[in-house]
């Protein structure tokens, strides 16, 4: 019996260090899945963070596109309405009827006259004007010439541009934005 006895006590310690080690193993796998899942939860955090960040940045950005491709839309309207209204203007001057352009072509050889003391005049194959009826020394007819007049000195080396597109693009460039805020404004 006493065989039977120290078998059952190694028995008995057996299973009582056994279950203590099972409880301590038991404890270890806790606290191990404890931890991994605060780091799943502190990684799922992190990554949820940067994923926000991402998409809020990838929407301003996507923001920001659209504005300023609307802002190059509205740009390109407004310059193609400035060369409309360039263009209309300058049409507006090259249609004046014939008296107009006289008037306008007399104070024109006025102010070349401050220049140059006795111009000759190139002018558009269109008009008709005589040297008498401008005050000029001559006048050339000269294709490349669409309306206004260009004064030359008798020997050629002065000369002044008094075409309807050259003055017109110098008050243009010089008051643009005066006329963009009026159009715009």
């Amino acid at each position: 019996m006493a065989l039977a006895n120290v078998t059952q006590e190694i028995s008995r310690d057996a299973d009582a260090k056994a279950a203590a080690l099972k409880a301590e193993a038991d404890e270890e796998v806790a606290k191990i899945t404890a931890d991994a899942e605060a780091k799943i939860a502190e990684l799922k955090e992190k990554e949820d963070k940067r994923l926000k960040e991402a998409i809020e940045r990838l929407e301003r950005q996507e923001l920001s596109s659209a504005e300023l491709e609307s802002k190059k839309i509205v740009l390109a309207k407004k310059k193609e309405i400035l060369a409309q209204t360039f263009d209309s203007m300058l049409a507006d001057l090259e249609g004046a009827s014939a008296a107009e352009k006289l008037t306008q072509y007399k104070a024109m050889v006025k102010v070349a006259k401050g220049i140059i003391e006795n111009p000759r005049a190139l002018m558009s194959e269109k008009d008709d004007f005589t040297a008498a009826e401008l005050g000029v020394s001559e006048v050339v007819k000269d294709s490349k010439i669409s309306s206004g007049l260009i004064f030359q000195s008798e020997d050629g080396s002065v000369e002044v541009d008094m075409q309807y597109s050259t003055i017109l693009q110098s008050i243009w460039d010089r008051e643009i934005k005066k006329v963009s805020d009026i159009l715009f404004g």
